[in-house]
């Protein structure tokens, strides 16, 4: 009986395992240039929306710039973590990286809002808005949408 429970467990922990695979998209994507990213952005961008010429250009632009800012930051916490600098924020700290995180966004938000019309922006705010409840939801368990536990099958 105890090698049946064991065995169970030991193929339990092996699927889980399995699981975990490196297929998520972000994972190949640190080893590409910032011009790279740019431009897969931009031609996923141009299938969703439907972009023309000069709103390809630009998202491209504005995707490289993003690109750019976020390896620059990648970089520093980096050698941050590697020369033992890291340690935790102050609530002041918190606040102005915050802060400064959310200016950006507003930021972006403007520009995607001058590059697109009206019919595009409001896809491109569902899709924006998809993409951040599907990455907050990938850590908060197994729930369905009333918050309940699914049951096992």
């Amino acid at each position: 009986m105890k090698k049946v429970i064991i065995g169970c467990m030991l193929l339990a922990t092996v699927g889980v395992m399995a699981q975990r695979g490196e297929g998520h998209d972000r994972a190949g994507m640190k080893d590409l240039s910032a011009e790279q990213i740019g431009e897969l952005q931009s031609k996923k961008a141009t299938l969703a929306l439907d972009l023309n010429e000069a709103q390809q250009a630009q998202m491209k632009a504005l995707f490289i710039e993003e690109a750019k800012m976020r390896k620059t930051k990648m970089e520093e916490r980096k050698a941050a973590k590697e020369s033992g600098e890291s340690k935790k924020l102050t609530a002041d700290e918190r606040y102005e990286i915050a802060n400064e995180r959310l200016d950006h966004q507003i930021a972006q938000k403007e520009a995607v809002k001058n590059i697109l019309n009206e019919e595009q922006f409001e896809k491109w705010k569902k899709m924006q808005h998809r993409k951040g409840k599907h990455s907050k939801g990938k850590h908060k368990g197994n729930k369905n949408k009333e918050g309940k536990k699914k049951p096992r099958k």
